[in-house]
């Protein structure tokens, strides 16, 4: 089976089309730097010949309000187009848990953008859901920090390893479409400022950690639930400190 994934070369996409390949199918990795370019429109028909599925792992270059929504709605727009043109009879994409909870967020407002032209389109579709990777545990430390202090708020929080984000892409990308969403978390729901004093200490970040229930995740006050799955969520098995041990 042919499929294209948006995005293939990246963090999770690079991931996406390793594992497709070891099962036997076509993965193409598709992104600039292949000649693929989902705003413009340039290599969407020649890499979508033949296609079955198409993955969509890309990620905007900008995460300013207005960036992140032209990103993210023009190139939906093309790749359902060039898909549609092209017979393409599965469209995944990768969303966020809670986007429809934080929807003063910029980024989660161009999340739920995407998910709406999706959804609208002819095309089966499958939708993602994933929690905050272990990937990114440092960026978001940065964007909270204030000074030489990091301020968190004390809510659910349940992070996942990249790696079986891709592996739950790839499953669903060789299933029958879902026409809906499925979630994905890591193995272990903590309070998110006790996760972030452990992590960064195991990184040694030496930043303290202040517990501060009106601390912002990027822009964003933040309730129990914003961030964690709802029950029948897919649970990953690796544990923070055995991939950051891994690393």
């Amino acid at each position: 089976m042919k499929i294209v994934v948006i995005g293939g070369t990246g963090l999770i996409g690079s991931k996406v089309v390793k594992k497709l390949g070891e099962h036997g199918h076509e993965a193409v990795a598709a992104s600039p730097n292949t000649g693929v370019n989902t705003l413009t429109g340039e290599g969407l028909a020649e890499v979508m010949a033949g296609a079955s599925v198409v993955v969509d792992v890309s990620n905007s270059p900008s995460f300013e309000r207005a960036a992140v929504l032209e990103f993210f709605t023009t190139s939906t727009r093309n790749l359902l187009a060039a898909e549609a043109a092209a017979g393409v009879g599965h469209h995944v994409a990768v969303s966020i848990v809670g986007t429809e909870r934080l929807p003063e967020n910029g980024y989660f407002a161009a999340k739920i953008a995407q998910e709406e032209l999706i959804e609208k389109s002819p095309i089966p579709y499958s939708l993602v859901h994933a929690t905050q990777f272990f990937e990114f545990v440092r960026g978001i430390a940065d964007d909270a920090a204030i000074g030489d202090e990091v301020h968190v708020a004390p809510v659910g929080f349940q992070p996942i390893a990249g790696e079986e984000v891709a592996q739950a892409v790839a499953r669903v990308a060789v299933g029958e479409p879902l026409n809906g969403r499925v979630e994905v978390a890591g193995p272990e729901r903590v309070q998110m400022d006790e996760f972030f004093r452990d992590a960064l200490s195991a990184l040694g970040d030496t930043r303290a950690v202040v517990t501060d229930p009106h601390a912002r995740y990027f822009g964003s006050e933040l309730t129990e639930r914003s961030l964690v799955p709802d029950e029948g969520a897919s649970l990953g098995q690796i544990r923070y400190r055995d991939w950051l041990a891994a690393q």
